[in-house]
């Protein structure tokens, strides 16, 4: 059907302008292209005559086919009747003769295609759609939205339109050592709303925040002294002598990761408890500085103290990498330790780093997500000198962060960690994992545009919206809902509300924002993001934005914002996003897919 000639393909005088005007069909030749009527012509209704033969002395029998293809029927006219001639000969032998396909008791499968053609229509083009989830899509990955039933499909063969189904190949055999799927089986969570996934969970569901003031002697002076502080000290959950040893993002890292862990029905203590090879164990978290107070801490008794004072694990616990090589020492995993660091692109990057490992058969699970702990005076001074923090306390109870409002003036910083269990499928279906989802896919790109500010065309971020759907192996219209990054910042979240625009044109996808509810946990906001993300799948609703209402959401987002309570997640797709962009220009998005 894609190479049925056009008007200039069977053309014997293409170099002739195509100009309608009326002429009585005793003039009418083979070869001529006519309209039967001007209303014919003006809705471009045209036939090749590749007959003629007179009926009576005052009429003649005017055989006629599509000028695309298609089937042949006889018209009687009057000499004198008038017709539109388009003032052009086409050779009636290379129009093929064209049959519509049998739809009426077709047998429709998800992945068919369906191909119409208005054959009568020299200049038409042959639209092309797929069946999926029911529903027949004009474009799987563009911004239309144009769909039709099963039913409308049955019904598009007509004297006008020449119709074929396609049905999708038979699936091929998965070639031995190709990549694996990766699922997730545990999930593990400190946020500001407390420690373990069921308070981050009931949290989100309740439209609650954990936004606190900060009221330590460090911060009185600071022109904003509210963050997303977990309400307890991690040190205090954990083993005295660990926990010295442990600087306070790692602190929540190993946490969250043990709570991950046993989720996942792996046994306390480890590895070996779990009768696991540690080789094939993999750690990847992210992490932007990890816990700066600890160098800070460790050059202000340099100064005060002298170089005596400053102890010995200052640059041990300093770096990024603690969090993972804490996890890694706590659970006893030696398969890899990795730490990614991307601004606050860092935990999802990390886990998307981690599916590919799997994926590729480098490890068989990893323990994968995000840890920070940066509410410290400098980092907040200077995210407040460069205007990017909100001016709101928290007096009359509501989050001061808004993602998405018309009245939004900037994001809140936060901390805590966000901890997922990836496992190869079939590792996790023969102990008889209890699987959340599956890690489908993940997208990356760059602004290359600012050192902090995002780039306002969204350019960056709907490419690595649609390279993480690509991954996933699938659609535009497959995706459900989208965790977004929405920070609060004015910039920020026009950037991502146009690109998600320019992605999924037309269609409402619901779009929930986690950060009025926690703060901004920059590099474990992915992780628990994420987490977030993987439980919306899995129980099915979509939680609340805190911080907006209907009537707050400001206009120009154009997005489906959840917002005031939970919202059954839709059907007609399998596909949630989680998004994280990152200053500098980091973008990084992560595909899951729900199972059942």
């Amino acid at each position: 059907m894609s190479n049925s000639p056009h008007l200039h393909d069977s053309s014997d005088s293409s170099d002739v302008p195509f100009a309608p005007h009326p002429v009585s069909a005793a003039e009418v030749i083979p070869g001529d292209l006519i309209a039967l009527t001007p209303d014919d012509a003006g809705r471009a209704c045209w036939y090749v005559v590749t007959h003629t033969l007179p009926e009576t002395p005052e009429t003649i029998r005017v055989t006629l086919r599509p000028p695309l293809g298609g089937t042949d029927h006889d018209e009687v006219l009057g000499r004198d009747r008038r017709v539109i001639s388009a003032c052009r000969r086409l050779n009636p032998g290379a129009i093929p003769h064209l049959v519509s396909d049998d739809l009426t008791g077709a047998a429709f499968r998800e992945g068919d295609r369906v191909t119409s053609l208005r054959v009568v229509d020299p200049g038409a083009d042959e639209v092309s759609y797929v069946r999926r989830w029911g529903v027949w899509h004009r474009d799987l990955d563009g911004s239309t939205d144009e769909v039709a039933s099963d039913a409308e499909v049955r019904d598009w063969a007509d004297a006008e339109h020449v119709v074929r189904h396609l049905p999708r190949p038979e699936r091929a055999t998965a070639a031995v050592g190709g990549p694996r799927r990766v699922v997730v089986t545990g999930l593990g969570a400190v946020t500001p709303l407390g420690v373990g996934v069921g308070e981050l969970w009931r949290g989100l569901l309740e439209g609650r925040h954990g936004i606190r003031e900060l009221d330590g002697e460090e911060f009185a002076e600071l022109p904003v002294r509210v963050a997303g502080t977990v309400p307890v000290d991690p040190a205090e959950l954990l083993p005295r002598a660990a926990a010295r040893r442990m600087n306070r993002a790692a602190q929540f890292a190993v946490l969250a990761a043990r709570e991950a862990w046993g989720d996942a029905g792996f046994v306390a203590g480890g590895t070996r408890e779990s009768g696991l090879d540690p080789e094939r164990i993999g750690i990847s978290l992210g992490t932007i500085l990890g816990d700066a107070s600890i160098l800070v801490g460790g050059d202000r008794k340099l100064r005060e103290k002298g170089p005596r004072a400053v102890s010995p694990l200052t640059t041990p616990m300093t770096v990024p990498s603690q969090a993972s090589s804490q996890v890694s020492l706590d659970l006893h995993i030696t398969g890899e330790a990795r730490t990614v660091t991307a601004a606050c692109a860092s935990g999802t990057e990390a886990i998307g780093s981690a599916i590919d490992r799997i994926r590729y058969g480098r490890i068989d699970v990893a323990l994968a997500g995000g840890a920070e702990a940066v509410v410290t005076p400098a980092i907040m001074a200077s995210f407040a000198a460069m205007r990017a923090l909100s001016t709101r306390g928290v007096a009359d109870g509501s989050s001061p962060s808004r993602p998405f409002g018309k009245d939004r003036d900037g994001f809140v910083n936060g901390e805590g960690a966000g901890v997922l269990v990836l496992e190869a499928e079939e590792h996790a279906r023969a102990r008889g994992a209890r699987i959340y989802c599956e890690a489908a896919g993940w997208g990356l790109s760059a602004d290359a545009h600012h050192m902090a500010a995002p780039d306002p065309s969204g350019t960056g971020v709907a490419l690595a919206v649609r390279r993480a759907v690509r991954d996933a192996g699938g659609h535009v219209a497959d995706v459900v809902h989208v965790n977004a990054h929405a920070t609060a910042t004015v910039e920020g979240d026009l950037a991502e509300a146009g690109a998600l625009r320019a992605v999924f044109g037309r269609r409402n996808v619901p779009v929930t924002a986690i950060k009025g509810h926690l703060g901004h946990l920059q590099g474990a906001a992915g992780g628990v993001e994420a987490v977030a993300t993987a439980l919306t799948l899995h129980h099915g609703v979509v939680p609340p934005t805190v911080g907006v209402g209907d009537a707050d959401v400001d206009d120009a987002i154009g997005l489906d914002v959840v917002t005031g309570v939970g919202r059954e997640l839709p059907g007609g797709g399998d596909l949630a996003l989680s998004n994280s962009f990152g200053f500098g220009g980091h973008n990084a998005v992560l595909a899951l897919r729900r199972v059942g």
